[in-house]
């Protein structure tokens, strides 16, 4: 394992002197094309050829780095998408890059190559004098160093040893140099950061706000169709049993168990849409109670894995019951499983959510409202949801949500 390290160490140095290969040519061409676009437009082509060129380059050395893009979305319309890259900071932080990754990855490269060589010159010093015993013009430099004596080329031995254990070790801090500059120049600044998560953050505070409002229309929709018509049954059967009172007391009689029986209906709506709005037993008892009370309904086996030390505020616990219950309803429902594991640990500032079942995967968040609606609960408090769904299976719902009190 060590040495495939080293060798894959590397394969990254001759990979990032190769991305930073092209930038004497890219530079050139930019200088050119710049003042040429300005002054008769000529130059154009060309700038956008390395603009393109030099992008694909600088997503390359992201790639290998795992530095996410600073790019800023570009518009429709090739004048309109020209202008937005040349206002992007980005396009020119990689053009910054460009010059940095050529010397370091050229550095990199002869570095690591000339440690090697010199250290196998030096270990091979004896060999070497008994094999060349008078000067031939092309002699290795370490036969120089020593004029062919003995004793000398012996002591190179050590040092070749001591130039080879540098050697097996300086490509990794040569690797690590490049992704810190990776990350340095190619990677989004912090106040980009910000306003993306800004953006997130009012984009999911919008999606909430509709929510809501979608949710306050079912909820009336629901009142209305459901407890309000028997309600209203209600009282017209009482109403009804009063006129009946004196005159037939047995059809009284029977119309006031209908309406007892519609009142108990009623009740039992009612419960059931309070229960949807926010479970009493989340608010009396908390999230794991909350969570353990659902799991003793499904109707297969889930197994159970709860770290929950302290009661989290009210908002996350509420999020957290409703999206660890769609994620298993989702996996009841919809992955034909036989087992689901459901997982809530408390890990300081973050709760972490796991639902996982051994189902048909191929879970996709584009079909279907309750994975969007998962994602839309989470993102409402910086949180985050992933998904491992291949087809065949197993699913498994990863969802982090911020919980610091």
């Amino acid at each position: 394992m060590e040495i495939r390290d080293r060798l894959y160490e590397l394969r990254g140095l001759a990979v990032g002197a190769l991305l930073g290969l092209p930038a004497p040519i890219l530079l050139a061409a930019l200088v050119v094309s710049v003042p040429t676009s300005l002054l008769a437009g000529l130059g154009l082509g060309v700038f956008a050829c390395v603009v393109w060129t030099t992008r694909r380059l600088a997503d390359a050395q992201r790639s290998r780095t795992a530095v996410p893009s600073a790019y800023r979305p570009l518009p429709t319309g090739v004048a309109a998408r020209l202008r937005a890259v040349v206002r992007d900071p980005a396009t020119w932080r990689d053009v910054a890059w460009l010059p940095c990754q050529f010397v370091a990855g050229l550095t990199g490269l002869v570095a690591g190559a000339g440690l090697w060589l010199g250290a196998l010159e030096c270990v091979a010093a004896p060999a070497l004098r008994v094999l060349l015993p008078e000067p031939t013009g092309f002699d290795p430099a370490v036969l120089e160093w020593t004029g062919r004596s003995g004793p000398a080329t012996w002591l190179l031995v050590p040092a070749g040893l001591a130039l080879s254990a540098a050697a097996y070790r300086l490509p990794r801090h040569l690797v690590r140099a490049q992704t810190a500059l990776a990350r340095a120049l190619l990677g989004p600044t912090s106040a980009a950061r910000l306003t993306a998560r800004v953006d997130r953050l009012t984009a999911a505070r919008a999606a909430t706000v509709d929510a809501s409002a979608t949710e306050l229309r079912r909820i009336e929709r629901d009142l209305h169709d459901g407890a309000q018509a028997r309600l209203v049954a209600l009282a017209m059967n009482i109403g009804v049993a009063e006129d009946l009172f004196d005159t037939d007391p047995a059809n009284a009689k029977a119309l006031l168990a209908e309406a007892r029986q519609g009142a108990g209906a009623a009740l039992t709506e009612l419960r059931d849409l309070v229960r949807g709005i926010h479970p009493p037993v989340l608010a009396d008892r908390g999230l794991a109670a909350a969570v353990e009370a659902v799991v003793l309904d499904t109707a297969i086996p889930v197994e159970l894995d709860l770290r929950l030390d302290r009661r989290l505020p009210a908002p996350v616990e509420a999020a957290a019951y409703f999206a660890t219950v769609e994620a298993l309803t989702n996996a009841i429902r919809h992955s034909g499983a036989g087992r689901v594991r459901v997982s809530l640990v408390d890990a300081g500032p973050m709760l972490r959510i796991e639902v996982g079942d051994d189902g048909r995967g191929g879970a996709d968040p584009s079909k279907g409202t309750g994975l969007r609606g998962i994602r839309r609960r989470l993102s409402a408090f910086d949180g985050e949801l992933r998904i491992t769904s291949p087809a065949g299976g197993p699913t498994m719902l990863h969802m982090d949500l911020p919980c610091a009190s």
